[in-house]
């Protein structure tokens, strides 16, 4: 399988299991920005051979300055982290807690990090009859710590800022993963990166990776209390930010028209898609990002695992979603790319569709 160490965009795993090598595959199974990584990053690259016998800012000041103008907040209730992964552990690591709720489907290190301290985990279990949407019906738990991903990862779905707050009310501290937010163009109506700023039981994660397509440079941050804040940096490793990562971070954040562009395409790209894949016979979560969880049509003998095989020997890498807890095998995930990448992706799984319809009617 592809997911071999729990992810998507794993090259190396797709050269060993199907022999080409990684710059021919077309991966759908990690959801970066399709346009790659803005001028700046480039820009930063070639000035960074200037720097690199200086030891990064442990601090990391410049970054999270630039960081606290942009979301207007203090300073002191940024860090910085390598990867929003990082900054996951890290939180979880900190406060212990014994009892963690998570809502499943959902990002599996959340689970991981949980493991890790010894803590246990109350599922909320997300229903396919109502699109994997969180409310507040299903909180009935005795938790009172909860991980959340809004956009939730592989679901796409946001959840109602609203709900959040009647956690917090109720004396639970919740951490809210929004890695994927800056793709959702009503993000100021979602995010709660400003309320986690002033609120103690409040944590918020972003990731720069995604959006801004440079995975391979881990960089995320995380927004909380001042003093909350304080007590996580103490924790964390040092030098855990490489010095290419704080300036290809702050290089990025220039990038408006970049950021445009980006969310012009995907406002137009997203249905389209949803449709040609509906148009096939998958059953597409209405989720709000740059991916979509979708279920397979009902073909017999048709599995996530042997559409993803079919794929892969087209060159075509997509996620086997069956990995996430909630989910079954009759569901993928597919990134949202540019529009002539999508189409070789229909005409891959049209093709690999007609295969297993064929075999079934032996």
């Amino acid at each position: 399988m592809l997911e071999r160490y729990g992810h998507g965009g794993d090259l190396r795993t797709a050269e060993e299991t199907f022999g080409f090598p990684a710059r021919q595959f077309i991966d759908f199974s990690s959801n970066m920005n399709p346009f790659g990584p803005p001028d700046g990053v480039r820009r930063a690259l070639v000035h960074y051979a200037e720097q690199i016998d200086r030891y990064p800012d442990p601090a990391v000041r410049g970054l999270r300055t630039k960081l606290a103008q942009l979301h207007r907040v203090d300073e002191q209730s940024i860090l910085i982290g390598n990867g929003a992964a990082e900054l996951i552990d890290l939180v979880v690591r900190a406060l212990r807690p014994a009892v963690t709720a998570l809502a499943y489907p959902c990002f599996t290190e959340y689970g991981d990090a949980v493991m890790k301290t010894g803590g246990s985990i109350t599922p909320i279990m997300l229903s396919a009859d109502n699109d994997f949407v969180l409310n507040s019906s299903m909180i009935d738990s005795e938790a009172d710590f909860y991980m959340i991903g809004s956009p939730n990862n592989p679901t796409g779905q946001l959840v109602d800022p609203a709900l959040i707050m009647k956690l917090l009310y109720n004396g639970a501290t919740v951490v809210v993963d929004e890695a994927f937010m800056d793709f959702v163009p009503e993000e100021e109506s979602y995010t709660l990166l400003r309320e986690a700023a002033s609120h103690e039981r409040l944590f918020v994660i972003r990731s720069m990776t995604k959006f801004y397509a440079v995975p391979g440079i881990r960089l995320g941050y995380m927004v909380g209390a001042p003093h909350k804040i304080s007590e996580l940096r103490r924790l964390q490793v040092p030098w855990s930010v490489n010095s290419l990562a704080q300036e290809i971070g702050e290089a990025v954040l220039e990038e408006k028209e970049y950021a445009s562009r980006t969310m012009n395409w995907l406002l137009e790209e997203r249905p389209w898609l949803i449709g040609k894949l509906e148009a096939l016979g998958f059953r597409v979560i209405p989720g709000k990002v740059n991916y979509l969880l979708v279920r397979l049509p009902d073909i017999p003998g048709l599995t996530a695992a042997g559409l993803q095989h079919e794929m892969g020997r087209m060159g075509i890498l997509i996620r086997d979603a069956s990995h996430f807890i909630g989910l079954d095998e009759s569901y993928c995930r597919f990134a949202v790319k540019l529009r002539h990448q999508n189409e070789w992706l229909l005409e891959a799984l049209d093709r690999s569709l007609s295969k297993f319809r064929e075999a079934a009617t032996r």
